[in-house]
């Protein structure tokens, strides 16, 4: 995942009119990569405590790109994004992290 990709991802989602999903997303995705930011600074022994809390997160930020895909589709939204970012973990929880930095951003 690089910058220019989940830009054009999050800038796809930001257009669905789906406010009420689009912030369950939004929120699962800052979950997760505010979990993501404490696993890097934790030591290794904090790290062992976090890992189901850490899998948790990253599963629900996936069911919230899933569920995000199912009701644009069924509002006749385009879904073309969901495709692109695909289905690697590793690709989704990067995607998080960038979408929690843009919302960062988008704050100041």
């Amino acid at each position: 995942m690089d910058w220019e990709k989940a830009t054009r991802l999050a800038y796809a989602i930001g257009r669905s009119k789906l406010a009420e999903q689009r912030m369950v997303f939004f929120r699962a995705a800052a979950a997760y990569a505010c979990m993501r930011a404490e696993w890097q600074l934790a030591s290794q022994d904090g790290r062992a405590g976090m890992n189901s809390a850490r899998t948790e997160a990253h599963d629900a930020f996936i069911r919230a790109c899933d569920m995000l895909e199912q009701v644009m589709r069924e509002e006749g939204e385009d879904v073309a994004w969901r495709a692109d970012l695909g289905y690697d973990r590793k690709e989704i929880g990067d995607f998080a992290c960038y979408v929690n930095l843009i919302l960062g951003l988008a704050a100041r």
